[in-house]
């Protein structure tokens, strides 16, 4: 019989809806449940696309014995990690404090009051490697909290108040200037791979973030290592296996240094953190920038929109319980759609070889550079593309999810903006839209939705934040005064409900009038940025964005709210630059002003506009319409020139003469 998963909206969640354990989800209902059984909770975090997940769902929870356990010894809960981040982070955090690593699927076991006392991460079915099985970890928890409970709950007590301790310490509050972000760079240029671009060893992520802070601060400053660093490593992504050389988009991480075998799910975010620093690179005339930023947002819309007009949160990495059966070849494969001479041609061009770069001889598609013949590498590239369509095909994970939703929706504004693509505008007011309508219930915005259906969980900071940012973006590119008003009023409100008492420019993850936040030990804060901005480093974006689109009595409130934000992780800046990515774009808004570009008499676009949408370095604020429009601050007293349209930049305070000509504001802007 299908358990209490079977309504939940995460598709996560509903792959463990059949299992024979009793799974409730993360609720109030479930903690009750184990106070009055007094038996401790069993907690299981994943999400959808996790090899390792699959698993141990396989091994472990589909078996009949092991359920029989779980269910008479504990409550089992199950979370979907996408759907919940703030449960995730206070119990990677707890993992991590116990074991040293940390991951997923992870494997953690609570008191009935909710403190974490014994964690851990996949656990297999039988002893190996210096792991027991996930029975016999069933079993001596059982039995330990059977025999010395009340041990039991006084050291998960204290392992709970030490890490709300930590989760309420902030660093020494430090101004984030000019010299601390040039020392970045060279920081970053020491760890730099030469080699083969990206920082570090393998395993390798994609430093989006990390990108976009280089290239703006080579935009601010000239500095060449900078942009070699930036666009080094997005060339050399572009070129990789990691990057889907048929149909667009990037896998997850590479699992060598060189980018050639992936992890192959696709990750909404991902994507769209990288849709944003090609963009920026191709606006800095990059051919590799304009031709990526193209292919992922044709991705983007193509493989992961849903019927409802949102963007689905993942491509599975496994098809058939195989992981990347969709993507690799042979060379015999290529020679069986293209015949023998173009199939020889495209192994040689793609890599493709006898003894292969993945698993079983097959073979990851790289393109360590561009054909000499792009009609016959264009009809090559379709016919590879249409034959791996009849593939079988990896699962989607059609779950919405507000804040990556929002971080696509930013990116497909600003990259369509720049490179005169409406349609990439238009499908960012419509995923923006989605959320609006179908994630706000009750006036308090929802975590994700599914089918039209909004879920239980509540928006964290990092959703609103985000929002915020996109709903700002769209006002730039559309001029419309609505989309500032909404971006404005969930500022506002989001600023009222996350503040961290008493720490000046401190915001948790999770809000402090949440519905089910007793739950939880503490309020989590992440200071860093991993795979996507942590949500405080997505709201200092926000409210530097916002403190030059706002009417002036606003705009100085948040520019001093952002730069607190900044002060709390001014002493982590130069230590672990890699991971506050985000972080540093900010900052290099920041000091840049952030430029503000208000071009006035040219309401429906031209070539002033044009011109300013394609020339703003990173963090800049354009936006155009008529002198005076209603609702648009940043056009306030802002005429034309004798009656021709005109553009007004300025940097801070200080602001140029206007001009009239498109050459004129190109030379503006390069300065």
């Amino acid at each position: 019989m299908p358990n209490r998963l079977a309504t939940a909206t995460s598709p996560y969640l509903l792959q463990h809806a059949e299992n024979p354990i009793d799974w409730y989800p993360w609720s109030a209902e479930a903690f009750a449940e184990a106070r009055r059984r007094d038996v401790p909770v069993l907690l299981s975090i994943g999400y959808a696309a996790c090899h390792w997940c699959h698993v141990m769902a396989h091994e472990s929870f589909s078996d009949p014995a092991v359920a029989a356990v779980v269910n008479r010894g504990f409550v089992a809960i199950k979370v979907d990690r996408e759907e919940r981040p703030d449960v995730d982070a206070v119990h990677m955090a707890a993992t991590q404090a116990l074991t040293g690593q940390g991951g997923w699927p992870m494997t953690c076991f609570l008191t009935p009051d909710g403190e974490p006392f014994h964690c851990g991460t996949y656990f297999p079915p039988e002893p190996r490697h210096g792991l027991p099985s996930f029975r016999q970890l069933l079993d001596a928890v059982a039995s330990a909290w059977a025999s010395d409970g009340d041990r039991v709950r006084i050291a998960a007590g204290q392992i709970a108040e030490q890490l709300a301790e930590q989760a309420g310490a902030d660093p020494e509050p430090v101004a984030v200037g000019e010299q601390t972000l040039d020392d970045v760079v060279e920081e970053l240029a020491a760890q730099y791979d030469r080699r083969h671009g990206g920082f570090g060893d393998a395993p390798k992520f994609p430093p989006s973030m990390v990108c976009e802070f280089l290239l703006r601060h080579h935009e601010r400053t000239g500095s060449e290592p900078a942009w070699r660093l930036a666009a080094g490593t997005c060339e050399a992504m572009a070129r990789g296996g990691i990057h889907d050389q048929l149909a667009g988009g990037f896998a997850r991480y590479s699992v060598d240094e060189g980018w050639v075998v992936p992890h192959f799910e696709k990750m909404l975010h991902d994507n769209a953190l990288l849709l944003r620093v090609y963009a920026h690179l191709g606006r800095r005339g990059s051919p590799t920038g304009e031709r990526i930023a193209a292919s992922t947002a044709e991705f983007l819309l193509r493989d992961l929109r849903t019927p409802e007009g949102g963007l689905a949160s993942a491509l599975d990495a496994d098809t058939d319980g195989i992981e990347g059966l969709t993507y690799v070849w042979t060379p015999a494969q290529l020679r069986e759609v293209l015949g023998a001479e173009d199939g020889d041609r495209a192994a040689a061009l793609l890599q493709v070889t006898g003894t292969g770069t993945a698993e079983a001889g097959a073979s990851t598609l790289q393109l360590p550079h561009d054909p000499d013949d792009p009609a016959w590498w264009e009809r090559v590239r379709a016919a590879l593309l249409a034959a791996r369509d009849r593939r079988p095909q990896p699962a989607r994970d059609d779950k919405v999810v507000t804040e990556w939703n929002a971080l696509a929706a930013l990116a497909l504004a600003e990259a369509g903006a720049g490179a005169g693509r409406a349609e990439w505008v238009r499908a960012a007011g419509e995923i923006v839209d989605l959320v609006l309508d179908t994630h706000v219930v009750d006036g308090r915005l929802r975590r994700s939705s599914r089918d039209g259906v909004a879920g239980a969980a509540e928006a964290v900071l990092a959703d609103h934040a985000l929002l915020v940012t996109a709903l700002l973006v769209l006002h730039q590119v559309t001029g419309d005064p609505d989309r500032l008003r909404a971006a404005l009023e969930l500022l506002d409100s989001t600023l009222d409900r996350f503040a961290a008492p008493g720490r000046p420019g401190a915001y948790t993850d999770t809000a402090a009038d949440a519905t089910d936040a007793a739950l939880l030990p503490h309020r989590p804060r992440e200071l860093t940025d991993n795979a996507y901005p942590c949500g405080s480093s997505a709201l200092a974006e926000a409210l530097v964005t916002a403190s030059v689109l706002a009417p002036p009595e606003r705009s100085g409130h948040y520019r001093d709210v952002a730069e607190q934000a900044l002060r709390t992780v001014g002493t982590l800046v130069p230590r672990v630059p890699r991971f506050l990515g985000h972080w540093l774009t900010v900052a290099e808004a920041a000091v840049a002003g952030p430029l503000q570009i208000a071009v006035v008499g040219e309401p429906d676009g031209g070539p002033l506009t044009e011109r300013a949408r394609y020339g703003a370095p990173g963090g800049a604020v354009v936006v155009a319409g008529e002198p005076d429009a209603a609702g648009v601050p940043l056009l306030a007293g802002r005429g034309t020139v004798g009656g021709t349209p005109a553009a007004y930049v300025c940097r801070g305070y200080v602001c140029e003469v206007p001009v009239t000509g498109p050459d004129d504001l190109g030379e503006l802007l390069a300065r």
